[in-house]
């Protein structure tokens, strides 16, 4: 493996993202943080840099779009001089509808961030993956795939498309050294959560949904940073295509 480790996470300017991002600084990797909102993905990366860890941001990339994406990934190798060995897919988009009011638009805007993106960064990257002959891929799913949420059906199907593209992808890249794994993380406490609670959206508060979870309280972004840092490691190069659910017993 190469001694120069380069993880990059996509949607690290906040929540989940952010979490990780900073998680794998801590970890050693030299972090690229993408994201749509330029000034959030530099205020992770100066974040990183004021701990000593290296870290760059690149903004303003939409992930569904895949010359941006091949665009980002050459950017990223030029600034911080290494390969791509580590992949976070971590960026999505979540709307709530009623079934008969999404439309074409909504639905195509759902299904080309949440599991085009991850197709177009994991092309751009496994390349290098096989160059150095270790690799490492998670994608950030949804319990939601899981147990299904009414009034979210596009956004339920795309996340459930990416475990099933976890799934398929790491039987492909398993002999290549590369390990892809999904992590559907469940009700995590992040901005996107605590508005929809202010919207009326979660059918409850979130201190009453965290009662009615068996550890009795809601995730923090942390709990899945903790997870994906382990999965991106050494010690976890026989676990691929798995479904690594954290979610306070929520889905088991």
């Amino acid at each position: 493996m190469s001694e120069s480790r380069t993880a990059l996470v996509t949607g690290g300017g906040s929540g989940i993202g952010r979490s990780i991002a900073l998680r794998l600084a801590e970890d050693g990797f030299a972090v690229a943080v993408l994201d749509l909102n330029g000034e959030s993905a530099e205020q992770v990366a100066e974040e990183a840099r004021q701990k000593g860890h290296t870290a760059a941001a690149f903004g303003n990339v939409d992930v569904s779009d895949r010359g941006q994406a091949d665009e980002a990934v050459r950017r990223v190798r030029e600034t911080l001089g290494g390969p791509v060995l580590v992949l976070v897919n971590n960026a999505g988009v979540a709307r709530t509808e009623s079934f008969l009011k999404i439309s074409d638009d909504s639905w195509n805007r759902i299904m080309a961030v949440n599991l085009n993106g991850p197709f177009y960064f994991c092309q751009a990257v496994v390349p290098d993956m096989k160059e150095a002959g270790w690799g490492r891929i998670v994608n950030i799913s949804s319990s939601s795939a899981q147990s299904g949420q009414q009034y979210m059906t596009h956004y339920v199907a795309s996340k459930a498309g990416l475990i099933g593209f976890t799934k398929a992808l790491a039987l492909e890249l398993g002999p290549a050294g590369i390990t892809v794994n999904t992590i559907p993380p469940g009700f995590v406490d992040t901005p996107m959560l605590r508005a929809s609670e202010e919207r009326g959206l979660l059918g409850g508060t979130v201190d009453h949904h965290a009662e009615l979870t068996p550890v009795r309280r809601p995730g923090r972004p942390e709990d899945i940073a903790a997870a994906c840092s382990f999965l991106v490691s050494e010690e976890a190069g026989y676990i691929t295509g798995q479904v690594i659910g954290v979610n306070g017993g929520r889905n088991t």
